[in-house]
This record gives structure tokens, sequence and C-alpha cells, in this order.
């Protein structure tokens, strides 16, 4: 038989890779390996020159950025409190008090009768009117849903129904009906119950706002502060590593970015103490005169149609003291306000901190001290039941000189001079505090980028050596 060559036998089976050996090394991250190589570079002075760079570009760019911002923050606060929150505080007092003295104007009118001048008759609606306007603009500047909007809500509401009481009082009174003084004490005590208490918590509220606004617009930038320093400092230490290394004084680059660098910090903190400053000088000589003397004159308008309404009600209101006297309501009303309106006008004269805001305050205070003699003389008079001679002091001449309505007339028009006065230097100062801060945000980010530029070229200039 012929002999069969050997046959190739099955292909072997595909053997499968070999496993790790149990305890090698772990893979790899990306991160892990670019820090190694970021190590390795930094052993020769190339790779070091360009971290460094990096660094102190970094530095000064962060540095800018967060200037810009709170330096944005801070001018916004102080322009907010310059044409925001304070004149929106002024309208709330100018609700107040446009509210209190449409109230002072509808007694004095009632009490004049048939006598009743067109001047007093204008000067009530003109207070409607004041006081219909300035609520819009303040429903416009709040917040849909908040507190603010409600009280404003509510004021709206009561406003029209207030006016109705002293439109039925008037003509009742011009047709001799008694009922005219029920409708008048009504719409006072709307008045008083109602509405002056939702207008005084309106006015603290513009008051809460203005000053948060002043807290966000003068606390220092320290964040901003200390990366100016950390970034000047790097920058040194980048100078003086350099000049160890080469004996070289300056790098051109290097020393453009410290000068940039320093100007923006200098610009900060200079110009944050300027606008500090500005906005204290605002608050004390300006914000707190004004609230004291918005107090003062409230005080006298509530005194003033106190005085009318102790007339019109002929002891109808009366009040029960801890003592057991009993006494007029409003006549015991009219010692409050009185008292506190003497108060406001002694802390209205210590804050007037120069002479043409102290005169009219002290107008105001002659004036109501006058205002009280001759009202103790309308009191005696009543007391007596000479009510025709009480009220001819109270509105009219009397025999002893001007009526209590020509003291009050000289405290109100004393308290608006003040008013003017000190609004107007609020204004200034406020207002050079807002402009110290002009151009403040856009000029540090591009002081900041030129100055992370000019790092860059001073160490992109020593690592041109090394090519």
């Amino acid at each position: 038989m012929p002999s069969v060559p050997p046959q190739p036998g099955p292909p072997p089976a595909p053997t499968a890779p070999a496993a790790p050996a149990p305890g090698g090394p772990p893979r790899r991250t990306a991160f892990a390996e670019g820090v190694d190589r970021l190590r390795a570079a930094a052993t020769t002075e190339p790779g070091r020159l360009r971290v460094i760079g990096a660094v102190l570009a970094l530095l000064v760019v962060a540095f800018g950025a967060v200037t810009a911002w709170q330096a944005t923050e801070r001018a916004g606060a102080a322009d907010d409190v310059l044409h925001s929150s304070q004149p929106l505080s002024s309208d709330a007092a100018d609700i107040y008090r446009s509210l209190a003295d449409a109230n002072t104007m509808a007694a004095s009118g009632y009490l004049a009768g048939l006598q009743e001048t067109s001047a007093t008759r204008a000067r009530y609606e003109d207070d409607v009117r004041t006081a219909a306007a300035k609520l819009v603009t303040a429903a416009a500047n709040s917040d849909p849903g908040s507190p603010a909007a409600a009280t404003i809500a509510r004021l709206n509401e009561l406003l029209p129904r207030y006016k109705g009481l002293v439109e039925s009082a008037r003509a009742n009174n011009r047709q001799g009906f008694p009922v005219g003084g029920a409708y008048l004490r009504a719409a006072n005590d709307t008045m008083q119950n109602q509405m002056l208490p939702a207008a005084e918590d309106l006015y603290q509220k513009e008051n809460q706002r203005l000053d948060a606004d002043y807290g966000d617009a003068t606390p220092y930038p320290w964040a901003a502060i200390a990366l100016g320093l950390l970034a000047l400092a790097a920058l040194a230490w980048a100078q003086r590593r350099t000049y160890r290394r080469t004996n070289r004084v300056l790098n051109h680059g290097l020393v453009g970015a410290s000068a940039a660098t320093a100007v923006v910090l200098l610009w900060l903190v200079v110009g944050h103490s300027v606008a500090r400053a500005g906005l204290h000088g605002s608050y004390a000589h300006g914000v707190r005169s004004l609230n004291v003397l918005h107090d003062a004159r409230i005080a006298s308008l509530k005194a003033r149609s106190d005085e009318n309404l102790t007339l019109v009600s002929r002891g109808a209101e009366t009040k029960t003291l801890k003592d057991g006297t009993v006494m007029d309501a409003y006549d015991w009303a009219y010692d409050q306000e009185i008292g506190t309106l003497g108060r406001a006008l002694t802390q209205a004269g210590a804050l007037a901190d120069d002479p043409s805001g102290a005169r009219p305050v002290q107008v105001a205070g002659r004036s109501m001290k006058v205002w009280r003699s001759r009202h103790e003389l309308a009191r005696r008079a009543n007391d007596s039941g000479d009510y025709q001679k009480a009220r001819e002091q109270v509105i009219g001449i009397t025999a002893e000189g001007r009526s209590t309505a020509s003291c009050f007339d000289s405290v109100d028009t004393s308290l608006a001079s003040a008013l003017a006065h000190e609004t107007a230097e609020f204004q200034q100062s406020a207002g050079d505090g807002r402009s110290a801060l002009t151009g403040l945000p856009v000029g540090s980010a591009v002081l900041a980028v030129l100055a992370a530029a000019g790092a860059v070229l001073g160490i992109g200039r020593r690592l041109s050596e090394y090519r």
C-alpha cells in the first residue's frame, strides 16, 4: 500500500488574553497624566516661566473681574439711593403730609362755614390731587403682591370714601344742618384711624428700602482689594525673580502690568472711600434731617386738625385720663401733637449743620410757641362758653393779634423751607458719592486686561531667550 502523507490537525483554539496580574498598577487618568506633564515641564526654566505667566494673568484678570462686579453693585445701589429709594421715601412722606393737610383744611373749611375762603378750598383739593398722584407713582414702583402694593391699594380705596364724607359734611354745614359735624367726625375718624396709619406704614416700608440700598452701597469691596494686593505681590515677586536670574532691573511687560494693577487698586480704594463718605454725609446731613422734619410737619398738621375739631365737635368726643379727669378728646390730642412738634423741632435744630438749615427751624420754633399761647386763649374762651370768640381766635383776627391759623401757616411754611434745603443737601452729597464710582467698573475691566497682556508679554520676552 502506498504511504499516506500526514494530514494537518484541527486549528488550535484561540487563547484568552492573559489577565493582568493582581496587584499591578491601576490605569492612570488624563488628569493625573496632565499633572505629571506639568510637573515635568516645571522642572525646566521655560516650563516654570509658562506656569508663572499663566498664574499672573489669571490673578490680574480675576482682580479686574471682581472689581468690576463689586463696583457695579455699589454704583447701582448708590444710584438707587439717589434716584429711586430716597425720592420714593419722600413721596411716601408727601402722601402722609397731603392726607393730613387735607384733613386739616377740611376741618378749617367746615369751621369757617359760609366764610370759607377759596384758598382753603383750593388747598384741600390740591392736597387730595397730590395724594392721588403720589399713590400712582408709588404703585408703579412697588412689586406686585408686596405689602407696599397692598397698602397703596387700601389707600386708593379709602381716599374717595373720605372725600365723600367731607363733601357730605360741607353740604350739610352750608345748609345749617348739625349732622354735618357727624359727617366730619366720621371723615376724621377714617383719616386718623385708617388712612394715616396706612400712609405711615408705607412711609416706613420705603425707609426700609432706603436703608437697604445704603447698606448695599457703602460696604468696602474687601474681596477685590484682597485680590488686588495678591496680584501686586505676585507681580513684584516675578520681577524680583527675573532680576535675580538675569541681573536686569526692569521687565517692561511686568512693570506695565504692575502699574495697571496699582492704578485699578488705587482707583477702587480712593473712589469707594469718596463714595462712602458722600453717601454717609447724605444720610447724616440729609436723610436724618428730612425724617425729623417730616415728622415735625405731620405733627403740626395733626395739631391744627385737632384744634379745629375741638370747636367742631363741641365736646361730643371725650377722653378720661388716668387721674379721672375728663377732657375733650381733640383738645387732648392737640396737646400730644404740639408736644411732638416741639421735640421734633429741637431735634431738627440739633441736626441742622449750617445757618441756612437752622434758620427756618428756629422760625418754626418761635411760631410754635406763639401758637401755643394763642391756643390757650382760645381754649379759655371755649371753656367759658364764648364759642364765637374761640372760633375767631382760631380762624380769624383777634383783638390780641393774629389768630392761631397764622401761626400754623408760619410753622408749615418754615418747615417746607427747611425740607427743601435738606433735600438739596442730600442730593448734593449723594450725587457726589455716586459720581465717585463713575467709570470704575469699565475702567477696571479694561486695565485688568491690559495688565494681563503685559504680564504675558513680559514672561514671553524671557521665554524667547530660550529659543
